[in-house]
């Protein structure tokens, strides 16, 4: 195909400027595209670069928040336990007068010697006199450090009424020790009608900088203890010199004249000199804030290590303009999201670790509270025991002294039952069931009800007439109840509220039950507990008794209030509901199955009816406290029985093997070495024609086991009673009809 050519145009001078104005108008769009491309991209990495250096900046009060909370936590409890000493000392002293006190120095130094070497945070205690002279201290006192005490803060402001009443105050770290140990003092005036001296509380500020120096090392600055006043209680890193308080114009006491309860400032610091970001929080009823900084350094340098990975992305971008624009848009956006997860990942971590602190935290309480019970009820055997002999013993004795020895009685009972509470809070104690009367059980925990609830709360109880009787642990349906109470107290607002419980005779029909697969049709007892408080939406009601779910702020519950209520319920045959409306309250409805067997409701011995042994039945005492061991001995002898002890598992298999007489092995629980449950193995091995009576306060594994006694064991709960010990022993032995011996 011929090539066609196009006759070239003469030259026109019209067409000239056309075609310049063409390329100036093109050359202009370049130039604009080219600006364009490079202003582009810098207004985006400066919007980004200010948006990032907000992230970072929140994310470093967001640490800083997270790590107060766990200090403030912190230093809440060691503040409370310097509060409880104080208290404790007030009660080691009581009423006794200066003159005792001085009198009675060595015993009570070594009190409050072994109190103060209990707790790791409290260096001494302190008690003056009304003119600030030292009447006891934990810690032997020098020669010539008593010094004019009259004239120091912490004193004269308590002997002067200038704190409120109840108030502690919290001094400044002083130099207590030749080795230049240092202590903070957390004071309280003495109880009494009119002042009467000062307990001193000497906390060390070494507790905290170890705890803080733990904390720090989650990328935190410096973390400190401060007073109101500015005055430096503990920080990590120790303060260089001799700073001991920030100065007027520090930005800590500006933030604080500002937002008094918590915040955030940035500022240079007056100790080190370094700027730094910090927050802030109060501590609850004392003058004490707790801080924490990050150095603003830090932050930068982690801001601009990430506007760097934008440039190494954004560099690119000016060449490529839309299309590398829309890829690093793409990657951002999956790198946000890939971000989001793993930050939703990390607060999933932390909440199963706060769960887990939780949980060791409760089981801590339960070893806890075991090994005291068990201790407890040791000591409240023999008390209780012995005042029940020598009341035997005595013979008739005078209205006074009666009263004096019943006084004595009650007291001991009520300690009983206070620690048989306290183990039902700790989950330590095997259900026992037995027919309960709950319209008797919610009247007799009324004024409880009413000390928990507080003046602002008002209590109504609605009781049915002619309530059936349920089969349950009556110790933990009072638990379970007394949690509920708490819930409902914490969901009302401080200007008060109502909380009615009402019992009722409920029928669970096969509608109902269609609907609820877990629980049976039938009779059943209902309790509920109906609150006006805050109520709870659908999500909060759908986890309600999910075990450490809580709405409460951190520190403030432990989520198992409501788990504890509905494992109990379930276990005892029940069902639990709960109907809740935001802003209107909550109602909770315990369904516990009903009782039909015989009521179980055994007499109290009389003082005419203690069973005395049959012949010349022999029985082994095994323990090794001697204190109870000797009161069960005499108790035993008192009602007839030949008796044998022994301190251990060695000498009572001895004793058993000397004596084939023995009818009946009463045995502690808990005892070294060898426990009570694996003497009475090897003694049934032995004689398996053997009766055997356990006796503990704190049953742990040995003789439980998912949380109900071994069938067939027997098992008498200290602290008991003479009577009771009698009654034991005559229905394990047999032949109960027998004589009876006054009381």
């Amino acid at each position: 195909m011929p090539l066609v050519t196009a006759p070239v145009p003469p030259f026109r001078s019209d067409g000239a400027g056309a075609r310049r104005a063409a390329a100036t108008a093109a050359e202009r769009s370049l130039q604009l595209v080219v600006v364009a491309a490079i202003l582009l991209p810098v207004l985006v990495l400066a919007t980004g670069a200010w948006i990032s250096y907000g992230s970072h900046r929140r994310d470093a009060e967001g640490r800083l928040a997270r790590t107060l909370d766990v200090v403030r936590e912190h230093a809440i409890k060691v503040f409370e336990t310097a509060d409880l000493a104080a208290r404790q000392v007030n009660q080691i002293l009581g009423d006794l007068p200066d003159e005792a006190v001085r009198a009675r120095e060595p015993d009570l130094q070594r009190q409050l010697a072994e109190l103060s070497g209990a707790l790791p945070q409290v260096r001494d205690i302190w008690v003056l006199d009304a003119q600030a002279r030292p009447l006891v201290t934990a810690e032997p006192l020098p020669a010539g450090r008593e010094g004019d005490l009259a004239a120091r803060p912490f004193f004269r402001l308590h002997r002067d009424g200038a704190l409120p009443q109840g108030s502690d105050f919290v001094g400044e770290v002083m130099t207590v020790g030749p080795d230049g140990a240092t202590a903070f003092q957390v004071s309280s005036a003495r109880h009494g009608s009119s002042f009467r001296g000062v307990i001193a509380v000497a906390v060390d500020p070494a507790y905290f900088r170890d705890f803080y120096a733990q904390v720090r090392e989650s990328g935190l600055d410096t973390i400190s203890l401060l007073r109101e006043d500015g005055t430096i209680l503990a920080r990590v890193p120790e303060i260089p010199g001799r700073i001991t308080r920030t100065p007027p114009t520090s930005g800590f006491l500006t933030a604080v004249g500002r937002t008094p309860e918590r915040g955030f400032y940035e500022t240079r610091s007056a100790v080190d000199g370094r700027e730094r970001l910090y927050a802030y929080r109060r501590l609850p009823h004392y003058p004490v804030y707790v801080t924490a900084g990050i150095d603003r350094a830090t932050i930068l340098a982690e801001w601009r290590d990430t506007v760097a990975s934008h440039l190494y992305f954004g560099l690119p971008a000016t060449l490529g303009l839309v299309a590398l624009t829309v890829v690093a848009l793409r990657r951002t956006r999956r790198e946000g999201e890939a971000l989001a997860q793993l930050r939703a990942e990390i607060l999933r971590r932390e909440a199963s670790e706060d769960q887990l602190r939780q949980s060791q935290k409760m089981e801590a309480v339960g070893r806890l509270t075991g090994g005291l019970a068990h201790d407890f009820n040791n000591l409240l055997t023999v008390v209780l025991g012995s005042l029940e002999i020598l009341q035997r013993r005595m013979g008739p004795v005078d209205a006074r002294q009666q009263r004096l020895i019943d006084n004595a009685i009650g007291g001991a009972r009520r300690a009983a039952a206070l620690t048989q509470r306290l183990l039902a809070f700790a989950r330590r104690q095997p259900l026992d069931p037995k027919p309960v009367d709950a319209n008797a059980l919610v009247s007799g925990m009324a004024e409880l009800f009413r000390q928990t609830l507080g003046e602002a709360v008002r209590l109504e109880t609605v009781l049915a007439g002619g309530l059936w009787r349920t089969f349950a642990d009556p110790n933990q349906l009072e638990n379970a109840l007394l949690n509920l109470t708490v819930n409902a107290r914490d969901a009302m607002p401080e200007t008060g509220g109502r909380l009615t419980i009402e019992t009722a005779n409920a029928y669970l029909d096969e509608a109902y039950i269609a609907a609820h697969a877990e629980v049976a049709a039938g009779q059943y007892v209902l309790v509920a507990v109906t609150d006006n408080g805050t109520g709870m939406g659908p999500e909060v009601l759908a986890r309600a008794v999910e075990p450490f779910f809580t709405t409460k702020e951190q520190g403030q519950g432990t989520g198992l209030g409501l788990s504890q209520v509905y494992g109990f319920v379930r276990q005892s045959g029940g069902h639990l509901a709960v109907y809740s409306e935001l802003g209107q309250g909550t109602t909770v409805k315990i369904y516990l199955p009903r009782h039909a067997g015989p009521e179980d409701s055994p007499r109290p011995a009389s003082r005419a009816s203690l069973a005395i042994a049959q012949g010349d039945a022999t029985v082994l005492v095994v323990e090794d406290e001697a204190a109870v061991r000797q009161f069960a001995v005499e108790a035993l002898s008192d009602l007839g029985y030949r008796v044998l002890d022994a301190d251990g598992a060695a000498a009572a298999l001895n004793l058993l093997a000397l004596h084939p007489e023995v009818a009946l092995l009463l045995t502690d629980v808990v005892m070294p070495d060898v426990n009570g449950r694996r003497l009475a193995d090897e003694a049934l091995r032995r004689r398996p024609d053997l009766k055997v009576v356990f006796m503990t306060g704190y049953t742990r594994n040995a003789i439980v086991h998912n949380g109900m006694l071994d069938p067939g064991t027997q098992l008498i709960t200290k602290p008991f009673t003479v009577a009771q010990l009698a009654a034991k022993l005559r229905t394990v032995l047999g032949d109960a009809a027998g004589p009876r011996l006054p009381v």
